[in-house]
């Protein structure tokens, strides 16, 4: 049974978009608690296959029960951008869609020892495959104030990151910051002006989960990665839920279905350009209903495009 915690964003939406042959082979890049990964099982023939991938273990646990309900279910456990090393391994040449649900699932931002969450206290942990790598407070207790500063720039946009940056090293020589509550109040003290309607740690969460997990350089390889493992007419479905990896995957359909760039003047025939992709139709947004029923949909992008080489 699906796990009532978790919420799948454009359900519906993401796979009729993504399912145009019930005997193709799909990838889920994010299985989650598998919400969408049963919904593409629905929609597929007996002979129909879907492969999975999942860093977070918890994820893993619960893919490896469907894996034993339904024989064209298989799991993985590892980021989505090794998708193509993935299924190399397997023979596999081509497949019919992939579905990048990007973010954090609702079961990792409801578990406070998992450390994403800065509205229940917790370790501040931040790492999506518990199994390795370093956690938020590892990082934050050695990292230089300039990278702080950087991180939360870049990867959370946010304006006062010099600020938040100079508290959390001030704080951290006269005391440890190991959980969630500490650095969401030395953060929030850092910030003079709070947006309405948003906490004041939001964007410093944000950065901090980035990094540690560094979901933007996996996007960037899974773009590419998908791009390459998709079969003529096969299907790219990207769900975002911050602007920064909107822009990401925008750019990178937009530029693949543009196709090469030649010197200004230079008489270029329609071959020559190479388009990889076609974009399917404009950006998309969760219904006021599902906003309605789930908050954290509100945020969510859908791009769609297909491989037409």
């Amino acid at each position: 049974m699906q796990n009532k915690q978790h919420y799948s964003v454009l359900l519906q939406e993401s796979v009729d978009a993504l399912v145009i042959n019930k005997d193709g082979l799909y990838i889920d890049g994010t299985f989650g608690r598998g919400g969408h990964s049963r919904e593409i099982l629905k929609r597929l023939s007996q002979s129909g296959r879907l492969v999975a991938f999942d860093k977070d273990p918890q994820a893993i646990a619960v893919g490896q029960e469907l894996e034993k309900e339904d024989e064209r279910f298989a799991i993985v456990h590892d980021s989505f951008s090794q998708m193509e090393v993935w299924l190399k391994g397997q023979g596999i040449e081509h497949v019919d869609g992939v579905l990048l649900d990007l973010g954090v699932s609702s079961p990792q931002l409801d578990q406070a020892e998992r450390g994403f969450s800065f509205l229940q206290d917790g370790p501040l942990d931040m790492r999506m495959d518990t199994t390795k790598g370093q956690t938020a407070a590892d990082w934050i207790a050695h990292a230089k104030e300039e990278d702080i500063t950087r991180i939360l720039k870049e990867y959370g946009e946010e304006r006062f990151a010099k600020r938040m940056a100079r508290a959390i090293v001030t704080t951290r020589q006269e005391q440890e910051i190991s959980t969630t509550s500490q650095l969401a109040k030395i953060v929030a003290e850092a910030n003079p002006k709070w947006e309405k309607g948003k906490h004041p740690a939001t964007r410093a969460f944000q950065a901090i989960r980035i990094f540690i997990n560094g979901e933007l350089d996996d996007l960037e390889s899974a773009l590419e990665a998908a791009l390459n493992v998709l079969g003529k007419g096969g299907r790219l479905v990207a769900i975002s839920f911050h602007s920064l990896e909107d822009r990401m995957v925008k750019r990178f359909m937009r530029d693949k279905a543009r196709g090469k760039e030649f010197p200004a003047g230079m008489p270029v025939t329609e071959e020559m350009l190479e388009k990889e992709l076609k974009v399917m139709s404009k950006a998309l947004k969760a219904s006021e209903t599902e906003v309605g029923e789930n908050i954290r949909s509100r945020s969510a992008v859908m791009r769609i495009a297909e491989k037409i080489i």
